[in-house]
């Protein structure tokens, strides 16, 4: 098996704990890939709005990524 950012080739062991990277570092890249919008899942993007309240982007529950409950 290989790295998937760098290609090196690794074991499915103890040995590389951070597998299927080889290194913390190969890891990290790949998440800034992934945040940065430079990987995704291939599929139709999704409408917010028919999201139940609960699982919308501004949901105020403790959970949700919105303002919250005002003061």
């Amino acid at each position: 098996m290989k790295c998937p950012t760098c290609d090196r080739p690794i074991l499915w062991t103890d040995e590389f704990p951070e597998r299927p990277f080889c290194s913390e570092r190969c890891r990290l890249i790949d998440l800034g890939a992934w945040l940065n919008g430079e990987r995704a899942i291939p599929g139709e993007p999704v409408d917010p709005s028919g999201l139940p309240p609960e699982r919308h982007p501004d949901a105020t529950s403790p959970g949700g990524t919105g303002p919250g409950p005002q003061r």
